[in-house]
């Protein structure tokens, strides 16, 4: 078993199966910029090992409640652009890992999903969730922009007009509606989210891996246009996050004056 130290992620890798963890349990595994590049090193490394499978999980009780709003709002406006380019282009570049990774992924969503960290679920290619898992955007009231793929992967999965809802409204979109809508396509008890993607990904393991590699290329979303569109994302957000309306909302959120 190989183990590599990343401080807001645990890589290692097991009878051909890898397995990636966000480890920031204490703030929710919040994509702060740090956590983000730990990411995109371990798929890295995880692309020149080249297991057969790979599982992602998520210590604590969310799998990830998206950016952290706080680290934006503490952010002084003249140097947020920066942040923001830095978070919401790591992102982006961690989906593209994802999207491009030769082996099949398995994530395992035992809580709440909100934000840009939908993006890690989108770009996987099988998803297992448990009863309290859930699904939710948050940018019409914290005042953002959609990033992490709202407009530029969920709306293959679910519909246009339903994803365009979801974000207008910021409904949450609960585990069993995740499953009915093809967001998620299987459902856990209770503290066997990750059990049962190890299951998946062992019976994977045992695939032909050329076969499995030609199969992901053909079904995956083109990477050229998600880029494409993860692009437009990310220029809007940077547009969004230095408006008056950002600080009010993110205030409002975190229960600060603005």
């Amino acid at each position: 078993m190989t183990t590599m130290p990343y401080k807001h992620v645990i890589y290692r890798q097991s009878n051909g199966i890898g397995r990636l963890t966000l480890n920031r349990a204490e703030r929710h595994n919040a994509l702060v910029p740090e956590l983000l590049e730990d990411l995109s090193r371990a798929l890295e490394q995880c692309r020149q090992e080249s297991p057969s499978v790979l599982v992602i999980d998520a210590a604590g009780k969310s799998f990830s409640t998206g950016g952290d709003v706080a680290g934006f709002y503490d952010t002084p406006r003249a140097d947020r652009h920066s942040y923001a380019r830095t978070v919401v282009g790591t992102l982006n570049t961690v989906i593209g890992q994802l999207l491009t990774l030769p082996v099949p992924t398995v994530t395992a969503v035992q809580g709440m999903v909100t934000g840009g960290s939908i993006g890690l679920v989108l770009a996987s290619d099988i998803v297992v969730a448990g009863p309290k898992a859930s699904f939710a955007p948050w940018y019409t009231v914290v005042g953002y922009s959609p990033d992490g793929g709202w407009t530029a992967l969920l709306p293959e999965r679910i519909g246009r007009a339903r994803a365009l809802d979801v974000q207008l409204t910021n409904r949450t979109i609960s585990r069993d509606e995740a499953v009915a809508w093809g967001l998620v396509q299987y459902s856990s008890a209770a503290g066997a989210e990750l059990s049962k993607a190890l299951a998946i990904a062992t019976t994977l393991a045992r695939h032909k891996a050329g076969s499995m590699a030609r199969t992901l290329r053909l079904n995956r979303p083109d990477p050229e246009r998600a880029a494409a569109a993860l692009e437009r994302e990310l220029e809007q957000f940077l547009e969004q996050i230095i408006t008056d309306e950002a600080d009010q909302g993110m205030a409002e959120f975190l229960g600060r004056n603005a």
